[in-house]
Order: structure tokens, then sequence, then C-alpha cells
């Protein structure tokens, strides 16, 4: 028999049962989709290392898989998997069923990166593409690709055609397809964090004069376009979103984040998805943490969607209660802490405490760092005199 201690009232709004989409998630506390840049190098695929990872969290009401590329073209870090070859498919299999053993649920994060890439990544070593010609600011994180050290200079993506647009559409598609088969109990389309679909959205980026460019109903086509790809594929309650107004890699931005986003979320309305995943602006993504920067936008994007809404970004366990009790959110994310606090449920139900997550370790490498964070020691109740 071991020692529990009753969950703290003011946190208990983390542990109701929430219904997302297909399935019922028997707490609140979500895994945020963390990339950990340890798939292999050649192939992307994952290894057992990744099973028993996603095994040791699988207590959350809901793992959401790192970010996974759905095609070549949509690379953009080294050592990270993918999910459009039979090779990758398989590899991730074993993943699946060590979570589903261990009684969890786990989808899988479809990412195409578009211009936060490089050549080494591409077919044939061709420019990155993009929503319009775009160089984003920073570094590439290449590994072992380049003569030049792990990170290198971005370049400057070109703008794809629309007939290229089609054929991303179509690997929206195929993506969906190759993440049931590995066994995934569903997808999120990830249209945040200036990457490819948001790099549509947003008007810092996208300069394009057709069909998908200049009015705010043309920077959605993508995102409409791809859900639609993928639920034709998938049920639509087997089919979350994750959008960001704020931040995200690259340095790019909307000029009215206040009017694209809580648009973004009304576009998905009524479409019967699992649930809606949008991430506050935090000093992690690249914006001021500190005051709260965009809280007001995803209040409003809430407001517009019609199905469940999971809160992320430096939330910690007391405000994510608070945002579940008022009605800001059906369920919050949580990354780091995740990363570090495999157990991160039983650690909030008796309010810590919290292993420290170690930074030099977040990319790359192996199980330090990975799968040896501990999880709460048990400890057998004395026996009675």
């Amino acid at each position: 028999m071991t020692h529990s201690t009753p969950t703290k009232t003011e946190l208990a709004p983390l542990f109701d049962p929430v219904r997302i989409g297909a399935f019922e998630a028997p707490n609140r506390i979500f895994m945020a989709p963390l990339t950990r840049s340890r798939s292999d190098a050649k192939v992307n695929t994952q290894t057992g290392l990744h099973a028993l990872y996603y095994a040791q969290r699988a207590g959350a009401g809901l793992i959401v898989s790192e970010a996974t590329q759905i095609s070549q073209q949509g690379q953009g870090y080294a050592w990270t998997p993918g999910i459009f070859t039979d090779e990758q498919v398989e590899s991730w299999k074993p993943v699946t069923d060590a979570v589903h053993n261990a009684g969890g649920r786990i989808f899988c994060q479809l990412w195409h990166v578009g211009a936060v890439s490089h050549p080494v990544f591409q077919p044939d070593g061709k420019q990155p593409v993009s929503s319009s010609a775009w160089t984003p600011e920073g570094e590439a994180f290449v590994g072992d690709r380049h003569p030049d050290g792990p990170q290198v200079p971005f370049q400057e993506a070109r703008a794809l055609t629309t007939d290229e647009i089609c054929q991303v559409l179509d690997d929206y598609h195929h993506a969906a397809r190759c993440a049931a088969a590995a066994g995934f109990d569903g997808v999120e389309l990830h249209a945040a964090n200036g990457y490819l679909i948001d790099q549509f959205m947003r008007s810092g980026v996208n300069k394009r004069d057709d069909d998908y460019g200049g009015s705010l109903e043309n920077r959605l086509r993508l995102l409409g376009g791809a859900i639609e790809a993928v639920t034709a594929e998938l049920p639509a309650d087997r089919v979350g979103v994750r959008l960001t107004p704020i931040g995200g890699a690259g340095g790019s931005a909307d000029e009215k984040p206040e009017e694209t986003y809580p648009a973004a979320a009304k576009l998905l309305a009524g479409r019967g998805l699992a649930y809606l995943h949008v991430v506050r602006a935090t000093d992690h993504g690249g914006a001021d943490g500190e005051k709260n920067e965009g809280d007001q936008i995803l209040h409003d994007m809430r407001a517009a969607f019609d199905g469940p809404f999971i809160a992320n970004g430096n939330i910690s366990p007391e405000l994510g209660a608070t945002w579940i009790a008022d009605g800001h959110a059906d369920a919050i994310a949580f990354g780091r802490m995740f990363l570090a606090n495999p157990d991160l449920p039983e650690r909030i139900a008796q309010d810590g405490p919290y292993n420290e997550d170690n930074p030099d370790t977040y990319y790359g490498g192996g199980m330090e760092g990975y799968t040896d964070y501990p999880a709460l020691e048990k400890v057998d109740d004395p026996l009675p005199c």
C-alpha cells in the first residue's frame, strides 16, 4: 500500500474527466508537443527509447506527440520524426502500443515547418518554401548535416505555387492516413508557432496576391484546406488544431492578431473537431510573458470556437485550474513540466515536489534528460502495531 495525498481543493478542476472528441480523458492535464530531436538521423524513425519516454507520461489526459513532419519538405530541425513513409509508420507502432498499454491516449502532431528549414533537409537541396519569399530570423538547427556546425543562418524561402499547395494538402491527407496506421488515437494539425500554415495566416509573411493571400479570408484558406484534407481521412472528432496568436519560430508576426486568430477559431467551429489548442504568448515563444500579452485573444478564440479548448504556455497548475474553473479552458497542456516530471498528474495531485528540467538535454542525445527523470518515490505504509 502506498501513501497518497488528497488533491488540493484549488487544483481539483484539473482532475475532472473531460470529453475530447471521440474519447473521454480521465483528467485535464495534457502533455504538450515537445520536440526532443532524438529520432534516427537518416530515416527520421522512432526507437524503443521513444516508446519508454511516452509510456512514462501516459498518465496525461492526452499526449500530443512531438511535432512530426508530413513530408521531407516539411522538415526543419535535426533528428525529428516523420510520418510519411512505411518505415516511419512501423517505428511509431511500438510507441503508440506502449502508451495504450499504460492506459494513455496519444495524438500525432502533423508538421510542416515551411520557411523555418534549410536546404540540407530539403529534397535535392532545394530552397525551403513558404507563403511568400521570406527569410526567417535566427539560425536553423541542422545538427551534423552542415560543415559550419549545428546551427547555421536561415536562407530565403520561396513562395509555393498553387499547384504545390495542392501537393502540400495531399501530404497532410497522406500523413493523417499514416498516423492512423501507426496506431495514434487522432492527429493535431500544427498550424502554430510561425510554421507553414501560420506563414500563410500572418500578414507579416504572406504577401501573395492570389487566392491564398491579401484578405484575411484568403490568408486562412490553407488552414481550412488542411483541415479538409485531414478530415477526409479521419473523423473530425479525432482531429485537433494548434494555433499561436503571438510569438513563434523565425520572428514572424501578424499585424492584427486580435482579428486574425479569433477569425481562425471561427473558421474551425462547426466542424465537430476534437479540440482547439492555443498557446499563450510567453518568453519561450518570443513574446513578453511577464505582461500576459495576448490572453484576451485566447479568451476571444475560446468564445469563437464551439468545441473543447486547450490552453498552453507557461501556465502553472494553479493558474490552469483557475482557467478551467472560470471557463477559459477545458484542459491545460503542460510542456516543460511534463518533460521533467513523467508522473506530472500525480505530482500536481499532491502539490509537488517537481523535478527541475535541464535545458542542456532538451535536444539530441539519449536517455539523459529524456527517460531518466525520476518518478515520485513510493513509500509503503508502515505495518500496524
